[in-house]
């Protein structure tokens, strides 16, 4: 494995582990999200810890940090993004835990 697929693979556990647990980072949720009810936010985030739908359409990088899916026939989008520990400016390094802060966003497809 080369260091660039090293890099990647770290990046994509530490997404899949803030994805699946909602550890590891912070969690956002869109105004839009938030006005649908906290029952149903609990149903959005629970799908959000199951989504395993990846390819090469949807995560060219193989980063796993954007996806989309359906609820109630509305669409969901969700993405990572990373910062530096300030929340300032883009983190350096996404591979590395300790200079980077991940921030998932939950939002309608609408408000992207």
């Amino acid at each position: 494995m080369t260091c660039t697929q090293e890099k990647t693979a770290r990046i994509r556990a530490l997404n899949d582990q803030l994805r699946q647990s909602l550890t590891g980072g912070r969690i956002m949720i869109t105004s839009g999200v938030n006005a649908l009810g906290s029952r149903v936010v609990t149903q959005l985030l629970d799908l959000l810890c199951r989504h395993d739908q990846f390819d090469e359409g949807n995560d060219p990088y193989g980063e796993h940090d954007f996806g989309a899916f359906d609820y109630s026939g509305q669409k969901f989008f969700w993405k990572i993004d990373y910062y530096d520990l300030t929340m300032e400016f883009h983190s350096e390094d996404a591979a590395d835990p300790v200079k980077t802060t991940r921030v998932l966003t939950l939002m309608l497809a609408s408000e992207y």
